[in-house]
């Protein structure tokens, strides 16, 4: 469990989230992880690898992460219906939305104009290109995040090119002004 500010929930893009957490978080989140096992929501033994806790209200709210999770939607979407109730859990993007009115494109972090056009078209040095500049743009976590999916999920070239894209501006140096004659 790693613990954030409100302005950090923009870098999440869809998660669990379940208001109003006291004593032990780590006790929620296992007994979470539990509740979900049992009813078949995560699969293959699967558990949210990155869990938050922030404050809203002076209250402590917990955000269970839906990346790289084996999960079964549907059911997640009915026990959370179920158990609203209980715990008063809700989508992150909802929460973002209804109390801050954060959509999705003004809560996703903006994204950093990089000069990879005329660089050295190698794959590897453009992702090292575009990782720098996410990383000098204090977006650390989306540099991994795009690390770890150009070189485990692109396919090829070009489907590396568009992983790339999501995260950056991609640009080419500046043209220098031509003079009219």
């Amino acid at each position: 469990m790693k613990k954030i500010e409100i302005e950090d929930l923009k870098n999440i893009r869809e998660g669990l989230v379940i208001p109003g957490c006291g004593g032990d978080l780590n006790e929620w989140i296992d007994g979470i992880h539990q509740m979900l096992r049992q009813e078949g929501i995560l699969k293959n033994d699967s558990s949210f690898d990155e869990v938050y806790a922030f404050d809203y209200d002076d209250v402590p709210h917990l955000v269970f992460e839906m990346k790289d999770v084996e999960l079964d939607i549907g059911k997640l979407a009915i026990w959370r219906l179920n158990t609203h109730y209980i715990f008063g859990g809700t989508w992150l993007s909802d929460f973002k939305f209804n109390r801050f009115g954060w959509d999705y494109e003004t809560a996703k972090p903006e994204k950093p104009d990089c000069e990879l056009i005329g660089q050295n078209g190698n794959i590897f040095n453009l992702l090292g290109i575009a990782a720098r500049t996410l990383r000098e743009n204090d977006m650390p976590e989306q540099a991994k995040e795009m690390t770890k999916r150009v070189t485990q999920e692109a396919k090829d070239y070009y489907e590396a090119l568009n992983i790339i894209g999501e995260y950056v501006n991609i640009t080419g140096p500046e043209e220098e002004p031509q003079m009219e004659m």
